[in-house]
């Protein structure tokens, strides 16, 4: 099979994941009998959706087949997945059938043109050791026919010697914006392959690493104006060094993640975009970046 690149010099922005209870509403419409396709309404509006469910178990054939065919309508539209946790986690246990159980959909995105990256994402524990960089060039080994991005939390692992791995193995650096509690590392602007990646997470410090928290308070941030122009910045400097950059917003709760993503994509094409009526209602104030509209014409959910 030819696992050849098919990048095309493009940035793709969009949030991670499609599947949230508390965008109905929000993002999507909320009318009691109208049923809406969840990953055909997100590629309505943008070009780029993150894969989180491949992280909990690796996805079936049938669920990777029925993917492509529900964003279909949007010919540019493009998927990244995130690596099975038993790779990351429990490092000692993986079979050869469960690489081949990872790559079996993944193979169907991928021929399909629809696989931007596959996400490869350390916990802040994973830090810069011995057993950890061997840990890291055997899953690079092991996945190299796609092309990966990998995520890493902990500073210790901004240095040098990362970057250099990385280039040498064909991999993307992932730069992160997080809650920096402890050793967590800060937001970066680095390339290390054709494919750029940044992700969002917010900044909601106190909840990041709090017992008590769930997982929407962690990711309970909305960003500014400000805070999305100097991503910009970063992200267009990774364009000029990149065939293609992926833009995550993963700040996911009450659809904070959506809402930064048109931000952004305004930011980035200066133009004004579609908006669901949902989401208007939900943040009045992006009535400022979508495109003209009736206001009569607007639904009442």
């Amino acid at each position: 099979m030819d696992k050849s690149r098919q990048n095309s010099k493009k940035i793709y922005v969009g949030p991670a994941g499609w599947s949230y209870p508390d965008w109905r509403g929000t993002f999507y419409p909320a009318k009691a009998n109208q049923r809406i396709d969840q990953l055909v309404f997100i590629a309505q509006y943008f070009n780029f959706v993150e894969i989180n469910s491949s992280y909990y178990h690796p996805p079936s054939t049938d669920a990777a087949q029925t993917w492509c065919s529900r964003v279909a309508g949007n010919k540019d539209f493009r998927f990244t997945a995130k690596l099975w946790q038993k790779f990351i986690l429990e490092r000692s246990t993986y079979t050869n059938k469960d690489i081949e159980s990872v790559q079996k959909a993944f193979d169907i995105l991928f021929d399909a043109g629809l696989l931007g990256a596959i996400l490869i994402q350390f916990p802040q524990s994973f830090q810069n050791k011995l057993d950890e960089r061997s840990w890291l060039f055997r899953i690079l080994t092991i996945f190299k026919m796609y092309p990966l991005v990998v995520e890493l939390r902990h500073a210790s692992w901004n240095v040098a010697q990362t970057f250099d791995l990385l280039k040498e193995m064909d991999a993307g650096f992932v730069n992160i914006d997080q809650p920096v509690v402890g050793k967590g590392i800060g937001f970066t602007e680095i390339a290390t392959s054709p494919t750029g990646y940044f992700r969002f997470h917010g900044r909601n410090k106190e909840m990041w690493f709090n017992e008590n928290a769930g997982r929407d308070d962690r990711y309970n941030y909305t960003y500014t104006k400000s805070e999305l122009q100097t991503f910009l910045k970063a992200v267009k400097t990774a364009d000029a060094q990149s065939e293609t950059v992926y833009v995550v917003f993963n700040n996911h709760f009450k659809g904070q993640a959506v809402r930064n993503a048109f931000e952004f994509m305004y930011l980035l094409k200066n133009e004004k975009l579609d908006l669901p009526d949902s989401l208007i209602k939900t943040y009045p104030d992006l009535i400022e970046i979508r495109k003209s509209i009736n206001p009569e014409q607007l639904e009442l959910f």
